[in-house]
């Protein structure tokens, strides 16, 4: 089984604070902590300590945060041979306060070199064979529609950060996996709060395949490609201390579990464990866990229940 993810790397500037600011607010942060980021190489990495076979295609600056980025890729089990060096950009920079108590965070992205993927990257064979393709939008929209195009397996989207999906790519997803924010803006709808049913019933209007809508602590919801009543899965309880990158470990967890053939509900069931137990970790990556730490708290993950 293979797993390919076409996305950013980034160098994740983490800043602890006592709470988020609002708009137009200044607060104080007490720490800063560099670790590896982006949602393209976040999701590779968790599918690598998850399982063999994946792979990375995506560019970082001629730096030496590039070259952190790699070893740090290549440390979770990462092929990064398609990962290309860029002069004249540095590597893309996240800078994210994390809220003391909570592990709630912002997230402010300065793409660098993930700006200069191109349609051409994408055109080479770990894409073309992958079981699973893995994309984001934090790299051109022409590079994502042109690898989903290349791809002969499985396509996972991530749409994030939000924009209008071309009915190109949209037609090539098997598996679009907004979270909540970011399905309310694919829909067009304006933002309130819903029950599962309507956020299903706004799922199933977005002429994507099968739709799993991330919902943080609740869990996920599954909106079937066939019309089958929707699923909703809660996660494992645990004791959060970083939430960052938890949507991120979610799907390269649901790539893996797909890759080796479990059916969507099962696959979100693992994935939501996963994403639960990374957030018991600092940062993007700190908490990643292996496949031996998620069959052990399967058990006790609750069984999903179907939304109507």
């Amino acid at each position: 089984m293979s797993v390919t993810v076409v996305g950013s790397v980034n160098e994740d500037v983490l800043v602890a604070v006592d709470r988020l600011p609002g708009r137009g607010e200044t607060v104080v942060g007490r720490s800063v902590t560099r670790a590896p980021g982006g949602k393209g190489a976040n999701q590779a990495a968790a599918a690598g300590l998850l399982g063999p076979g994946v792979h990375m295609v995506g560019r970082v600056g001629e730096d030496a945060a590039g070259d952190r980025q790699l070893a740090a890729l290549a440390g979770s089990r990462v092929n990064v041979s398609r990962v290309h060096r860029t002069p004249g950009l540095p590597t893309g920079t996240a800078t994210i306060p994390v809220e003391d108590g909570s592990g709630e965070n912002l997230i402010v992205v300065q793409p660098g070199a993930n700006e200069a993927l191109t349609p051409e990257d994408v055109d080479v064979e770990p894409v073309h064979r992958a079981d699973v393709l893995l994309l984001q939008l934090e790299v051109p929209m022409e590079t994502v529609v042109a690898a989903a195009a290349a791809a002969r397996g499985t396509v996972v989207l991530t749409p994030a950060p939000p924009r209008p999906l071309p009915e190109a790519l949209l037609a090539r997803v098997d598996v679009l996996v907004p979270n909540e924010h970011e399905l309310v803006q694919l829909a067009g709808a304006l933002p309130d709060e819903r029950t599962p049913a309507q956020l299903a019933a706004l799922a199933s209007g977005l002429g994507a395949g099968a739709v799993v809508v991330t919902l943080g602590a609740r869990g996920a919801l599954v909106v079937p490609a066939d019309g089958s009543p929707a699923l909703l899965q809660p996660p494992p309880e645990v004791r959060p201390v970083d939430t960052t990158g938890a949507g991120d470990c979610f799907t390269g967890a649901l790539a893996q579990a797909l890759a080796g053939g479990q059916e969507l509900p099962a696959a979100v069931r693992y994935a939501v464990t996963a994403a639960a137990l990374s957030t018991t970790g600092a940062g993007a990556r700190g908490g990643l866990p292996g496949d031996d730490e998620v069959q052990a708290a399967l058990p006790r993950v609750p069984q999903a229940t179907e939304v109507g």
